[in-house]
């Protein structure tokens, strides 16, 4: 039921991207509703396959997304079942619907393609239903342009009436003014009745003379005018005899036929334009001899001629002449040349669409089953269900799959690529990020655990967060509080000893920074420390002490020191000056606020100590 639904809103969406590429036609025609339920029928047939990639991607979302976030998932694999045999009858189904496209490609779309493209066409002829709006020039009535200032929808009677009656030509209009006109349509539908009243008709005669300057008109009076009009606005299904020729209306096996007899007749062509080349113009001379005492025209081959004398050796108007007539070979040749390349590119063209094809039939079946090896596992790694995220990720992957389709088709089309690389491109590009996906998957990677990116922007950029320690129910053992004064004042002189040391916060030497190996062991034990403690006073009872603790600073190990753990790669990044200078830069930074959190923790260890003595220590005795 829940592919049912996605499938049904995804032939939705692209029924209703299908539509607005045609509203024109669809508009205004006067279709009766058999017409338009007979093209979204077709419609909807040639998008079926279309539809079904992005559903199995939509639907396997949100089932599996539903399993994680209701730890039904989890439950399976810690009951022992892997992934893969979870996705087993799934992936069953989805073959079964692989089956389905491409049997929907090769069987039934072409024959719909053929009916909708008819209709399409039959539309496009259809004349528009009558309907003259006011206050412009209304232009569908063939040979006619009316203007009406007024309408009475009522009673249908125009007022003001301006027509140019074009019948004739341009040249012979007819300009008719009526002060009130009617227009009905006869009851076959092929002719309309224009019924005027109270106006005047111009139109231009032929001058006696064509030297006349002036042009004779003919101007009529008239109090009621009746006209009949051709128009023919009943729907007339074309002949569908137009797609016998396109690559949508065939099967594979009549597109194998076709490309089979193009490539044939492309081959003769070929060879009958190469071995017209050759023997033309370029490689032979036409000249006149004497032949049983009379003059006729040979065929002889320029290598039997030195031209380069033989144009030495005339005279300036002769050789005018013969540049005049080679120009004008050459004009013909490049004309012939022209077309010829024309002919065999349109016959390429033709060839390649029908490969594309033939290809797509396989590649866009098969897409099914790639986007189901993505859904699946991203719905178990990002554990959302419903329509919310899985909605946006399957957009996301279904927009680039649809550029890397038509771009790759596009390629292919034109020749840029070979036809079976850019059709398949798509998939070979999702069928290693499913495999990607579904490896992630069953090893339960959190790669798409948004908390993890965070924090790691966050401590890049120097962000750090707060404690958060509040006061315990329940205690079992109360800290030894003279014990953690003994310590607080060993943490307080670590700190003071690391910070009389030369140069440890003071901004580090660019060149020792990258080429010094190891790590700040001393701020190590000072943090560790300093969390040992703390870690410990969260079990007191006093809200004073609790409230103390959450006060100190987060202070990171690593951050006021090289930015890598390897030699090599600290290396680099100090001989990449850019680089290293924007790391030098944050490692500065960063033991400018070491300075001041020692500073911090100097002071909050005397406040610690004298809140222990006050509330824990005096306050027992």
């Amino acid at each position: 039921m829940l592919f049912a639904g996605t499938f049904l809103i995804c032939l939705f969406i692209f029924m209703m991207q299908f539509l607005w590429r045609f509203v024109d036609e669809l508009i205004g025609k006067g279709l009766s509703m058999s017409v338009l339920g007979e093209f979204f029928f077709y419609a909807a047939l040639t998008l079926v396959p279309q539809a079904l990639p992005l559903a199995v991607l939509l639907a396997s979302l949100i089932s599996f997304g539903n399993l994680g976030e209701q730890f039904e998932l989890l439950a399976m694999k810690a009951a022992g079942v892997p992934l893969l045999r979870i996705m087993r009858p799934l992936w069953i189904f989805v073959v079964g619907l692989c089956l389905v496209s491409f049997y929907f490609q090769n069987v039934i779309a072409p024959k719909a393609e053929v009916k909708l493209w008819t209709l399409l066409v039959s539309m496009k002829q259809k004349s528009p239903e009558l309907d003259i709006p006011e206050g412009i020039f209304y232009s569908d009535v063939p040979g006619y342009n009316i203007f009406v200032k007024s309408k009475n929808r009522d009673s249908g009677m125009m007022y003001d009436l301006m027509i140019y009656n074009f019948a004739d030509g341009f040249e012979n209009a007819h300009i008719v003014l009526a002060d009130s006109g009617r227009m009905n349509m006869t009851a076959d539908k092929k002719h309309l009745i224009l019924t005027l009243y109270s106006g005047e008709q111009f139109e231009n005669l032929k001058a006696q003379n064509k030297k006349d300057k002036s042009v004779p008109y003919r101007r009529e009076s008239f109090g009621k005018k009746v006209t009949i009009i051709e128009f023919d606005s009943d729907f007339k299904m074309a002949d569908s005899g137009f797609m016998n020729t396109s690559a949508r209306s065939k099967d594979i096996k009549q597109l194998v036929q076709a490309i089979d007899s193009m490539e044939i007749r492309q081959d003769s062509v070929g060879r009958a334009f190469y071995n017209t080349a050759i023997k033309g113009v370029y490689s032979k001379i036409r000249t006149k001899m004497n032949a049983k005492d009379s003059l006729a025209y040979v065929d002889i081959p320029l290598n039997r001629y030195d031209i380069d004398s033989i144009y030495r050796s005339m005279s300036l108007v002769e050789r005018q002449n013969v540049l005049s007539n080679a120009a004008k070979v050459v004009s013909t040749q490049n004309n012939d040349f022209t077309f010829k390349t024309a002919t065999v590119g349109d016959s390429e063209h033709k060839i390649r669409r029908h490969e594309a094809a033939l290809h797509k039939k396989f590649s866009m079946a098969l897409s099914c089953l790639f986007f189901f090896f993505i859904g699946a596992p991203l719905g178990g790694i990002i554990r959302k269900g419903g329509l919310g995220m899985p909605v946006v990720v399957s957009v996301l992957f279904f927009i680039i799959y649809y550029i890397i389709d038509t771009s790759g088709y596009k390629m292919a089309r034109d020749g840029y690529w070979i036809v079976w690389t850019g059709m398949w491109m798509s998939s070979a590009i999702l069928a290693p990020i499913g495999f990607f996906l579904t490896y992630n998957s069953n090893r339960d990677s959190v790669m798409f655990n948004v908390d993890i990116y965070v924090e790691w922007i966050k401590r890049v950029i120097g962000i750090r967060g707060s404690r958060h320690l509040a006061v315990k129910e329940v205690v079992i053992d109360d800290p030894d509080y003279p014990e953690m004064i003994n310590q607080l004042q060993e943490l307080s002189t670590d700190i003071k000893a690391y910070a009389d040391k030369p140069h440890a916060l003071k901004m580090p030497n660019y060149v020792y920074l990258w080429l010094r190996s190891g790590q700040d062991k001393p701020m190590e034990d000072i943090i560790n420390k300093m969390e040992q403690i703390l870690r410990v006073l969260s079990n007191s009872k006093s809200s004073h002490i609790i409230k103390q603790a959450n006060a100190y600073p987060v202070v990171p190990m690593h951050a006021h020191t090289r930015p890598f753990s390897k030699t090599s790669l600290n290396r680099t990044a100090g001989i990449l000056f850019p680089v290293g200078l924007v790391f030098y830069g944050r490692v500065w930074a960063f033991r400018l606020r070491l300075k001041r959190d020692l500073q911090k923790i100097l002071i909050l260890n005397n406040q610690m100590i004298e809140l222990i003595n006050h509330y824990c220590i005096k306050g027992k005795k």
